[in-house]
């Protein structure tokens, strides 16, 4: 085997961008390992199709959370498990967050990641369905569509909201102010388009790059304080690999604090109680995560419109499916949620503070939900952009396959509270609004009988769910307490990298697959120049 320069440890949405841009000028020999397999599965190019794949251990990891909530209720999050990881079974909903976030970043001391930096990689990697302009880019590898679908509940979603002052917008990523738009997409002529389609397909045929599936990585291999390589497990057996120039870590919000502290890398007395001998006391490593809790509302409608009469029943299932094979189109095509909606949920806020999604479709009581009603409905939730409560990653053992120990800590601030219930309030508000209004029978979820604000964060934590955007456990920072510097790299050692949205301070409003990606694109450009 020819001398490995990088290893990049998770095939997800920065590990494929990584590698491609590492072995884009030939030089450099790249390993990328993946513990999941093929992303070939028809189910993962249909848009709609991951709703199939989340529970499916072949291709997620399953991490249960520590129980949370006025009843201590379990909760289940799903992380990719596959090449392009969770951008081959998330929503596909693209944002980017606001200049404000980008610029926070570098006010928190991370020079390097401001907007300034950040908007030509956007540009750059985008293929906008909308067409370049000065806010967005086209003929980059990402697709990025929007889809307007016209349906007339959706059409009248978007005229209520607008009623209250929020601006109809072509593009919601265009600019920063209180907007409401279809939703922008990962998704091409209704083919999802994961980080592994954009950014690893077209690389593959590098000679100098090697990607290696159901490949687990077990922990870092150190030479002195140096990051000298990786421990793996795959059907072949143990193995050791050796990067002469550096480890990344790219395995997820969970899965890169968890194999650091396998390292001896993290907080003294977590490392002591599993068993880990400490190479370095980093006692932020697994600490600051960050999630957004979902709040649902979902309608009854009077009449039967939306979608649920596509989908309610195997029958109309398979016509919806076919309907889909023959032509890549319709509601199968599309992303999870139609519309999306930036807010202040607090009218006092500088700023939107608050996002939605909405859709012609209702499923019952509770997110996690088998499918669509027979009823017709509708649905939104909505949840605070920039979560300041912090949860916790830690291992409770040194063997690898053991789980972490997540606790989610939602709502433990004032903040969270307080706009939690403010953004549910505006979701009523909206719904209260013509035309909308006059299509509504009644509150499927969570009811008339939830109106005080501690009924509202009681039902937000007992029907709500995890918006699957959990970062922070790695963060970046100018102290020494900080797991990375500005670059990325580790403290206490050297030659070890993160690059996943573990490294984010304070949280990148929204869905965070976009930003990560371009963030990725942005680290790749520093490995290339510190090398």
């Amino acid at each position: 085997m020819a001398q490995i320069d990088y290893i990049i440890v998770g095939a997800g949405s920065a590990g494929c961008v990584l590698a491609d841009r590492l072995s884009a000028d030939g030089t450099n020999h790249v390993v990328l390992l993946e513990a999941g397999g093929s992303d070939r599965n028809p189910l993962i190019a249909m848009p709609m199709g991951s709703g199939f794949l989340l529970e499916n251990p072949r291709y997620t990891w399953q991490y249960d959370v520590e129980p949370f909530g006025p009843l201590h209720q379990n909760e289940r999050w799903a992380r990719g498990k596959v090449l392009g990881g969770s951008s081959s079974i998330n929503g596909m909903i693209y944002n980017r967050g606001s200049q404000a976030d980008y610029d926070h970043l570098v006010a928190c001391g991370n020079p390097g990641w401001g907007w300034d930096e950040m908007l030509p990689i956007f540009k750059a990697i985008e293929d906008h369905s909308l067409g370049a302009s000065e806010m967005r880019g086209a003929g980059g590898p990402l697709a990025v569509s929007v889809t307007e679908t016209r349906e007339a509940v959706s059409e009248a979603l978007l005229d209520s909201t607008a009623t209250l002052g929020v601006t109809r917008v072509d593009d919601v990523n265009s600019s920063d102010t209180e907007r409401v738009g279809y939703a922008p997409a990962t998704i091409r002529k209704g083919v999802r388009v994961s980080a592994a389609k954009a950014f690893l397909r077209p690389a593959l045929v590098r000679p100098n790059l090697e990607v290696r599936t159901e490949t687990t990585v077990t922990k870092v291999l150190f030479d002195g304080d140096r990051a000298a390589g990786v421990s793996t497990s795959s059907k072949s057996g143990e193995e050791e690999l050796h990067a002469a120039r550096e480890v990344i870590l790219s395995a997820g919000s969970l899965q890169t604090p968890q194999i650091l502290q396998l390292s001896g890398i993290g907080p003294r007395d977590v490392l002591s109680g599993a068993g880990v001998d400490v190479r370095v006391d980093s006692p932020r490593v697994g600490e600051g995560l960050r999630e957004h809790r979902c709040f649902p509302l979902q309608m009854r409608l009077r009449e039967n419109k939306g979608y649920n009469k596509m989908l309610s029943t195997p029958m109309r299932q398979a016509v919806t499916g076919a309907r889909y094979l023959v032509t890549h189109k319709g509601l199968i095509a599309k992303p999870m949620y139609d519309i999306l909606a930036f807010l202040r949920a607090d009218p006092m806020a500088e700023r939107p503070d608050a996002q939605l999604l909405m859709s012609a479709f209702s499923a019952g009581v509770g997110m996690v939900k088998p499918g669509a009603e027979a009823r017709p409905g509708l649905s939104m939730i909505g949840f605070p952009l920039r979560p300041t409560s912090e949860g916790s990653v830690r291992i409770c053992s040194s063997d690898p396959s053991i789980p972490p120990r997540v606790e989610a800590n939602y709502l433990d601030t004032e903040h969270d509270r307080r706009v939690s219930v403010a953004v549910f309030r505006r979701m009523r508000e909206i719904v209260e609004q013509s035309p909308i209004a006059k299509w509504l029978h009644s509150e499927i979820e969570p009811g008339r009988a939830v109106e005080d604000d501690d009924s509202v964060l009681r039902a937000g934590l007992l029907y709500g769910g995890t918006g699957f955007h959990a970062s922070g456990a790695c963060a970046m920072g100018p102290d020494d307490v900080d797991v990375l510097g500005c670059r990325l790299r580790v403290r206490g050692v050297t030659g070890l990298r993160v690059v996943d949205v573990s490294i984010l301070p304070a949280m990148v409003a929204g869905n965070l697959n976009g930003p990560i990606m371009a963030m990725a694109w942005r680290a790749a450009e520093m490995i290339l120049v510190d090398r």
